[in-house]
């Protein structure tokens, strides 16, 4: 692996000399605990989004995307390397001092785009390993400046001391750490101005920006241009500067005239966290939240910018994933895939628009270390028995206060017919046994390869993650 890394400034530059406007440029924006509900062009209360509106007006809109997993380190792991994160070994948001990480051999979004000779950068949150050998400069990336994990991992925690004991939180620019504890409010505008230099930079070469942003992730900050602008309190205001700094780059993009060959996706890590009350998002009326399998913890919004190439104000209802953006941008760019197995799918074809393409036929919902909760073919979705975390049982906090949570077991399978019910509230198993069966032994085929803790399968295909050097 390492002499595969050393390799890719020369590929860079050979593939560069190669270079006249024949490529696409990406800016992949990913936010941090946004709900489906948390634009105002899908109901969005008191405050408004209008640039992120205007994206999906002359955009296409993706209604059934789901993060592979519905908790920030490893959806973010699924998403940079198309698989599902228990594929390579990976679970949970590891926290500070993590002993595991991004397996080396695992090939990331900046990686693959290397190849071509993109410049690539990130900005915001990595979470995926802490470690210097998982993190950004190590794995594909030229430049990096952010959070190594999430911003709720500090000692200003609400839990501090109770349940947590967080060190003081580094900001990374590159390799090294620039400072502890940074003014949070100060994130949203410097991680998008770094963007938009970076493209400037960048703006007659092939360039790869992944902003990852920290917020609307609790703790909530905003700068004072936001502060107090919304009805909605700290989190509107907090939504109000993210649909700046996307509209800050769709007009950077313009200027430069640049909207032609750049693809622009905004999507998010995972549903909202509902226990922080009003410092949370809305999953926009779908069951459950961030944390669980249920549809409000793993379908995310997600919009396409991709001027010319795409329908404006056109709408995708077929199942695709966040693991499906990495062979994307290979079928775009012409990358190779990695020789290692992955589980995404190019959506291409319905990026076009193509006349009955459905490239995934089903998904399933892995959480944990690595049980297999649900299993759906984008009509229906059968929930297998297991435990779960409900938001529903308590009052939420509030004011950065998180509610308290209780644990429900499900003793039985059931049956959702996501058509008429995406809230998933009416099991219909009784009704469609032939659909169960159906899902069953599709949820089997992924047991045996990659195994289910809840039926004891170990699987057949999995990876070891990366593990700390000692």
């Amino acid at each position: 692996m390492q002499k595969r890394k050393l390799l890719l400034p020369v590929l860079s530059s050979l593939a560069i000399s190669g270079f006249a406007t024949d490529y696409t440029n990406i800016v992949l924006i990913n936010l941090d605990d946004v709900g489906y509900g948390d634009f105002s062009f899908n109901g969005a209360y008191g405050y408004k989004t209008p640039n992120i509106d205007r994206m999906a007006a002359e955009g296409i809109r993706f209604t059934h995307f789901l993060a592979c997993q519905p908790i920030s380190g490893a959806s973010r792991a699924g998403l940079l390397t198309g698989c599902y994160p228990n594929r390579i070994g990976f679970a949970g948001a590891p926290g500070p001092g993590s002993d595991y990480g991004i397996h080396p051999d695992e090939m990331t979004m900046g990686e693959l785009l290397k190849q071509k000779g993109y410049n690539t950068a990130i900005y915001g949150k990595w979470h995926l390993g802490d470690a210097p050998e998982f993190m950004p400069l190590q794995n594909g990336f030229d430049e990096y400046y952010g959070l190594p994990y999430s911003n709720d991992m500090w000692p200003f925690h609400p839990q501090q001391g109770e349940v947590f004991n967080f060190p003081d939180l580094p900001t990374y620019e590159g390799n090294k750490i620039v400072g502890y504890n940074t003014d949070q409010t100060k994130f949203t505008t410097d991680y998008t101005n770094r963007t938009i230099n970076f493209i400037k930079k960048n703006r007659k070469q092939p360039f790869f920006v992944y902003l990852a942003h920290s917020m609307p992730h609790v703790p909530l900050a905003v700068s004072d241009k936001f502060k107090g602008k919304s009805e909605q309190g700290l989190f509107g205001d907090v939504m109000m500067e993210i649909d700046w700094s996307v509209g800050e780059i769709l007009k950077t993009l313009r200027e430069l005239g640049l909207e032609d060959n750049t693809l622009v996706i905004l999507t998010s890590d995972n549903g909202p966290w509902a226990n922080y009350g009003n410092h949370a998002g809305s999953a926009g009326g779908l069951r459950e939240a961030k944390a669980t399998t249920f549809d409000g913890g793993n379908r995310i919004p997600c919009i396409m910018y991709w001027k010319g190439k795409v329908e404006p104000g056109s709408t995708c209802n077929k199942l695709a994933s966040n693991i499906d953006l990495f062979p994307t941008f290979a079928e775009i760019t012409k990358a190779p895939l990695p020789t290692r197995k992955i589980d995404g799918i190019s959506m291409l074809p319905l990026i076009k628009n193509e006349k009955d393409a459905n490239p995934r036929e089903a998904f399933v919902y892995y959480f944990k270390r690595n049980d297999l909760e649900a299993v759906t073919d984008g009509m229906f979705k059968l929930v297998f028995p297991h435990v779960y975390t409900t938001y529903g049982a308590y009052a939420p906090g509030n004011d950065g206060q998180p509610g308290k949570l209780t644990n429900i077991d499900l003793q039985k399978a059931e049956l959702y017919d996501l058509r008429r019910d995406p809230g998933e509230r009416y099991d219909v198993f009784a009704q469609y046994p032939e659909v169960a069966i159906k899902l069953m032994k599709i949820a089997d085929g992924y047991r045996e390869t990659l195994g289910d803790n809840l039926t004891r399968k170990k699987g057949t295909e999995r990876r070891e993650a990366g593990k700390t050097k000692k």
